[in-house]
Formats: C-alpha cells, sequence, structure tokens
C-alpha cells in the first residue's frame, strides 16, 4: 500500500514539474539578458584596454570578437555585400570577415589606440581563395605590419602570413594599395569608400539612442515597424 502512494506523489511531483511555467528572462529595456551580457562584456574589454600598452590591447580585442560566429551577408543582412557596425555584429553575435574585422578596428580605436597604427586591410585569402579582410597594425608607419585575422587567431607579422596577398588598406585618414614586399602607395580619402562613410553615418545614429538600437538590432530580421513593437524606447 506505501509503495502505491509513494508512486502516486511521484507522479503528481513530476506532473508538476512538466506543468510548471516557463520563467522568462528578465529585460532591460527590452534587451534581453544574453545581448546585455556580451554588449556589456565588450564594454568592459574598451575600459580595461584603455590602460593597456598596444600589444595587450590587440591580443585582448583580437580574441573577444573572433569569438564571433561567421555567418555570410547574404544568409545573415539577406544583402550581397553589407558593413555592419561592431554594435550590430554584437548584438546579433555574428559577421562574416568585413564585420568582425570594423568591430575589431572601431574596438582598438575605442581603447584609445592611435588611428593611424591601425589599417583594414583587404586581401585574397589563398586557403578559401576568397576576398578576405583583415586589420593591420603598425608599430611605426613604415613598419612591417602585424595581422588580426579571423582565419588565423594567432597575430603574426604580415611576412609571416603568406596565405594572404594584400590588395589594398585604408582607414579613417586614407586609402593606400598594398602589395607584398613593396611600400604601399597613398590614393587618396576614404571619402571615396561609399560603404565606409554609410558605416560611420549609421554609427552616429546609434551613438545618439544605443539602448534603443541595441533591442531594435535584436529583431534584425523582422521589419522595423515590427521590431519596434518589442522595444519601448522607440
Amino acid at each position: 500500500m506505501m509503495g502505491r502512494v509513494a508512486i502516486g506523489l511521484l507522479l503528481v511531483l513530476l506532473a508538476g514539474c512538466a506543468s510548471s511555467p516557463t520563467v522568462e528572462e528578465p529585460k532591460f529595456n527590452g534587451i534581453d539578458q544574453a545581448t546585455h551580457a556580451r554588449v556589456q562584456a565588450w564594454k568592459e574589454l574598451i575600459e580595461a584596454g584603455s590602460s593597456q600598452p598596444d600589444f595587450e590591447k590587440l591580443l585582448s580585442a583580437n580574441d573577444f570578437i573572433n569569438e564571433i560566429r561567421f555567418i555570410d551577408d547574404i544568409i545573415h543582412w539577406r544583402k550581397d555585400d553589407y558593413w555592419a557596425t561592431p554594435l550590430q555584429t554584437l548584438v546579433t553575435n555574428a559577421g562574416d570577415c568585413e564585420d568582425i574585422a570594423l568591430a575589431k578596428y572601431f574596438t582598438l580605436s575605442a581603447m584609445g589606440m592611435d588611428e593611424r597604427k591601425l589599417r583594414l586591410t583587404y586581401v585574397k585569402a589563398l586557403a578559401i581563395n576568397k576576398p578576405h579582410m583583415v586589420v593591420s597594425y603598425f608599430e611605426t608607419p613604415n613598419g612591417i605590419p602585424l595581422v588580426l585575422d579571423n582565419l588565423n587567431p594567432s597575430i603574426l607579422p604580415a611576412p609571416q602570413r603568406t596565405d594572404l596577398i594584400p590588395v589594398y588598406s585604408f582607414n579613417g585618414v586614407g586609402l593606400w594599395t598594398t602589395k607584398r614586399g613593396q611600400p604601399n602607395q597613398y590614393i587618396g580619402g576614404p571619402e571615396r569608400m561609399s560603404l565606409w562613410q554609410g558605416l560611420l553615418k549609421h554609427m552616429d545614429v546609434e551613438a545618439a539612442n544605443e539602448s534603443a538600437m541595441i533591442c531594435l538590432y535584436q529583431y534584425y530580421d523582422l521589419p522595423e515597424s515590427k521590431a519596434k513593437t518589442f522595444c519601448p524606447n522607440n
């Protein structure tokens, strides 16, 4: 008899567990916990990096951003070519090589690194036989750059990256043709690059209401009108 009672109680307890309501995670202005934590970790990384020497900055930014999932633009943004802001890449936790390189570049810039030491470099990646983007760091203007990459997580001098054929590089002050074993040739300012200019304008919009934009980016795959219904600050 006692055995039957025990079995009955056990079944009641199991049924209760099965029917327990799902506890919704708390949100911060419509921002879910995982997104909030990821963005906060990024900001803490930037704050910590502001007092670090250059190479420590490079290591921490490279390691952190390389954790982001790689996904092609056509799948992620449904566009052939799209340059996401670092915040979009962080919130969606995904991006292609350009998005990952851009996120590293602006993370390092936010840490206080001299922009003249950094360039975004287009290369041909022989291992995948595709165009690819990396970050190049120049300790001195005419020095051998270090390469920050998501294909190879190790930060290496450019001559050791024989799998990459440089084509051109740019930053916020200039655009250069880049060929292996030859001096870079300045060819003009970055204003001729429409994707770069569009990216900077988008980042200005973000800065005006960062919390609202983070919330909207969580629903990047929905129409904006629908996404706004989930975000209290819009």
